[in-house]
């Protein structure tokens, strides 16, 4: 020999079999992870009412998935009382309408809602059209709605 080493016979395929399950080992095996399924739905989220002293009533819900339950409503021009319950068990959120994105400025916000939270706020609106809102820490993961005012 000229001094280099031989590969036993079938050296080759048991470094390939190696390589290969290395590979699929740190992909997580190979197969597209599920998503967590959603925590069970707070009652009366989603549905706009009317109280009886004539405020619009909505409540929100946040979980784990950096998604709102649901995330787009429609009221109507008037005061408004929006309830955000975060289901979540991990993530703190928050809720904010995004500034300067709709038809007029709407400060009222929640700053922190902590994994079993609920927070109310109200405030009045009088301009048609699509108002933004999000929670500020997941926005880039997508956390975002839209509260449509009727016309």
């Amino acid at each position: 020999m000229t001094g280099r080493r031989a590969w036993p016979r079938g050296g080759g395929l048991v470094l390939g079999v190696i390589l290969a399950s290395g590979l699929l080992s740190g992909c997580g095996g190979g197969g597209p992870v599920a998503p967590a399924a959603p925590a069970t739905t707070a009652a009366g989220v989603g549905k706009v009412t009317t109280a009886e002293d004539g405020v619009q009533e909505i409540t929100l819900q946040t979980q784990d998935d950096y998604v709102f339950t649901p995330d787009t409503f429609t009221v109507d021009p008037g005061q408004v009382r929006l309830t955000v319950v975060n289901m979540a068990t991990q993530l703190t959120h928050n809720f904010r309408f995004t500034p300067k994105a709709g038809p007029e400025e709407i400060p009222a916000s929640i700053s922190l809602l902590a994994p079993g939270d609920r927070k109310t706020i109200e405030f009045t609106v009088t301009q048609p059209g699509d108002h933004p809102f999000e929670c500020s820490f997941h926005v880039q993961l997508g956390q975002v709605g839209t509260m449509t005012v009727r016309g």
